[in-house]
């Protein structure tokens, strides 16, 4: 193994280790720190798209996910100010789809609803916006709901770099742009299959398997029991140990 000096770094006041080649986001995890996030997954390259995880790295905002420590950094996660920017962006996010919670299979799974009532939303300062967008349930396997979809990139990256299949990309720009399949017209004319690593990667309810729907009621769903990053917390330890692989 390639030798990988240890930096000493500061998050909301706490000093930890961080290892060099990491990101911000992969050194508060490994110590225990949440940081919000949609778009990044532990084993997908990071994207920085969401900027749920923006961070304030001495003094500058940074997306946690795509920004290297360096040495004695010093990060601000927890503030007000980051808090309510987060809350924002997340607000935007459900104006600018067709999020009905009450009746969506990802309900109580769901990462975007998560993170809402982790940071204290209870109804968004913007207006919704009520878009058009389609449903795709033409594969026999397979639910595609632009209607939910917040163009994290994580099917886009897990098709490309874990399936090998690239059966997902973007198309269009600025409010026209989202998520295409690579086949002329429909899911079912693409080689994407149920098993794929893609299918299972989604935050929210934009891609769902069939003949599944509500084999855990809501209620025993893994967010209706703990807040999103109970799990990470519960492994805090004074210092990082050494980068390990394996999802976030």
């Amino acid at each position: 193994m390639e030798h990988m000096e240890q930096y000493s770094i500061t998050i909301d006041g706490r000093t930890l280790t961080a290892w060099e080649g990491q990101t911000i986001m992969e050194a508060a995890h490994d110590a225990g720190i949440y940081v919000p996030h949609l778009c990044y997954l532990r084993g997908l390259v990071p994207f920085g798209s969401c900027r749920v995880c923006t961070v304030k790295a001495d003094g500058r905002f940074v997306s946690a996910c795509t920004q290297p420590v360096t040495p004695k950094m010093t990060i601000e996660n927890d503030s007000e100010e980051l808090l309510d920017l987060r809350r924002s962006l997340i607000e935007m996010l459900f104006v600018e789809g067709n999020h009905f919670c009450m009746f969506c299979e990802k309900s109580g799974n769901c990462e975007l609803q998560a993170i809402a009532y982790r940071l204290g939303i209870s109804a968004p300062r913007h207006d919704y916006q009520f878009p058009e967008r389609r449903l795709d349930a033409s594969h026999p396997d397979i639910f595609l709901d632009m209607n939910r979809c917040i163009l994290c990139a994580r099917c886009v990256r897990a098709s490309r770099d874990l399936d090998g299949k690239g059966c997902f990309d973007f198309v269009g720009r600025g409010r026209g742009r989202r998520i295409a399949v690579n086949a002329e017209a429909r899911l079912s004319d693409t080689v994407v299959d149920v098993t794929d690593e893609a299918i299972d990667v989604c935050p929210v309810g934009a891609i769902l398997k069939k003949r599944v729907g509500f084999k855990v009621p809501i209620g025993r769903r893994t967010y209706d029991l703990e807040p999103i990053g109970s799990d990470l917390e519960a492994r805090r330890r004074p210092r990082a140990a050494a980068p390990t692989g394996g999802a976030s």
